[in-house]
């Protein structure tokens, strides 16, 4: 599966081809600084979710903060993401599957990696039963 990377390149395997140009069938933001986090409104991953597709944010690539009222701050704004929908990821072997990319699986006669976790109704494309 193609994905757009927004920073630097996640050392955990999240299973994406990385591209710069489209198409593309989800975004992974791979790296942010406390600044971007805070004022986050990237063009692209707002387009993405705007039209359904996965966005995906790799953990270990979210700044960290000592001074509490900033660490506030950033918690907030991860929350804000949570809330638009994007898709938290440690590049664990549990890998959230959604609707969107279990059809694009099941189109290409794949089946999701081992330890995925699907959503219900994923779970319902890749049975067949959608």
């Amino acid at each position: 599966m193609r994905a757009l990377l927004i920073g630097r390149e996640p050392t955990g395997d999240l299973g994406f081809q990385y591209v710069t140009e489209e198409p593309w069938d989800a975004v992974v933001i791979g790296s942010l600084t406390p600044g971007q986090l805070l004022r986050f409104r990237n063009e692209q991953v707002l387009q993405a979710l705007a039209e359904g597709k996965s966005v995906y944010l790799y953990t270990p690539g979210l700044p960290q903060a000592k001074n509490r009222a900033l660490a506030a701050s950033l918690a907030s704004a991860q929350r804000e993401l949570k809330n638009w929908g994007v898709l938290f990821t440690d590049g664990g072997r549990k890998r959230l599957v959604t609707a969107e990319e279990a059809r694009l699986l099941k189109r290409s006669g794949q089946r999701p990696g081992p330890g995925a976790v699907l959503t219900p109704l994923a779970k319902e494309i890749m049975e067949g039963t959608e």
